[in-house]
């Protein structure tokens, strides 16, 4: 195991473990967990993380895209891995070849589903997306639709396993209007002599705010990693990640002189630049400029200059002695002063998942167990 870059994601998968127990201490053994493993883990690997998820807690794998679930599908030939978004017609045969579950949201994709399913002597797992509100995708809320969803419940070889909607997390009242309507719906179909094995409707937000809409299963992402957003609960989770880099090169400058793309930043004294190997095509957002930091020595070095694709400059005038080849820590979890990932995410005028899933492929992702390296994975590598 060959690390062949100097900035690098420190994934924590004791700290992630601890995570997916919490969670499944929270919503008992008779709730169903769904670990989003989509953009990549949010940030961390899915590949390198989907077994500890698997073994410690999780009943199945969620992504976003087919491509996603067929990278998994490499690694983990017999996860339940479950694809939350749209997969078109034409790509359908490969959610049944690799057995993989698919949501459908309408009476053609289960028909095109069904017909797979004779050709491989399979019935395709799916679930039914309702749109109990949200306005991105699913059946809209009518009686057209549940005449529809009787009608895919009723094709002999497919296997509707479960029904699922998407809160929006307006407010406590919005939320449970949509709770409400999806129960309702569930009702309907319940008295028409249909049942699903899963039922669900919560994300990470409303799985730890709204215990009473948890129903059967829930679909938990930002909490695995460690990422609070919930705002009237509490749950005890730690956070995964650390982003680290080394500081490559150091100089004088003097007072007056221009660092990076059109000199936005001049020294006003006399000044110590570092220049470190991380920039936005590694997912840093260009609009911390002057406003990110890194820690070096347990001190912050506040980052100046444009940021470039490639490097960052910081400075390193108020640090006291520092070296070459120094590790600095671009994101940390705070408790050390670090640029925590709910700071960065205030900083950067986005969300705390937009901060994390940016970090890109090229980063190499180093997997610590019990303080020890026990993983690698570099895409580029």
């Amino acid at each position: 195991m060959e690390l062949l870059r100097d900035t690098f994601l420190e994934v924590n998968l004791d700290n992630l473990i601890y995570n997916i127990k919490s969670i499944r201490n929270m919503v008992g053994k008779n709730v169903a967990i769904a670990s989003v493993v989509k953009a990549n883990g949010y940030g961390h690997g899915a590949n390198g993380i989907a077994k500890d998820l698997m073994e410690n807690g999780s009943d199945l794998l969620a992504v976003a895209t087919l491509n996603e679930a067929l990278d998994l599908r490499k690694n983990f030939p017999r996860y339940p891995i479950f694809i939350m978004g749209f997969t078109p017609d034409r790509l359908l045969e490969y959610v049944v070849k690799y057995n993989i579950i698919q949501s459908i949201f309408s009476y053609n994709q289960a028909k095109v589903l069904d017909g797979y399913g004779i050709k491989y002597n399979k019935k395709p797992i799916v679930h039914i997306k309702y749109d109990t509100g949200f306005n991105r995708l699913g059946f809209r809320d009518s009686k057209e639709s549940i005449d529809e969803i009787e009608k895919i419940c009723k094709l002999p070889n497919i296997n509707v396993e479960g029904m699922f909607s998407h809160l929006a997390l307006t407010n406590k009242d919005e939320d449970e209007k949509q709770y409400n309507r999806f129960k309702n719906v569930i009702k309907d179909l319940t008295n028409r002599g249909i049942s699903f094995k899963y039922t669900h409707i919560e994300d990470s937000i409303s799985a730890v705010d709204y215990p009473e809409f948890r129903m059967n299963m829930i679909r938990p992402g930002a909490i695995i990693y460690g990422i609070k957003g919930f705002h009237h609960n509490s749950l005890d989770i730690k956070q995964v990640l650390k982003f680290k880099t080394k500081i490559y090169n150091i100089r004088k400058i003097n007072k007056g002189e221009g660092v990076s793309y059109d000199f936005l930043w001049k020294a006003e004294r006399d000044s110590i630049i570092g220049t470190m190997p991380f920039g936005y095509a590694d997912g840093y957002p260009r609009n911390l400029r002057d406003k990110g930091y890194v820690m070096v020595n347990g001190q912050k070095a506040p980052i100046i200059g444009v940021i470039c694709m490639d490097q960052c400059m910081v400075d390193l005038t108020d640090i006291g002695k520092v070296s070459e080849g120094e590790e600095a820590i671009i994101y940390g979890d705070g408790t050390d002063g670090s640029l925590n990932i709910h700071n960065a995410a205030l900083l950067g005028e986005t969300n705390k998942n937009e901060i994390i899933s940016k970090i890109s492929m090229r980063v190499p992702r180093v997997y610590i167990r019990d303080g020890e390296i026990v993983d690698i994975i570099d895409y580029i590598g």
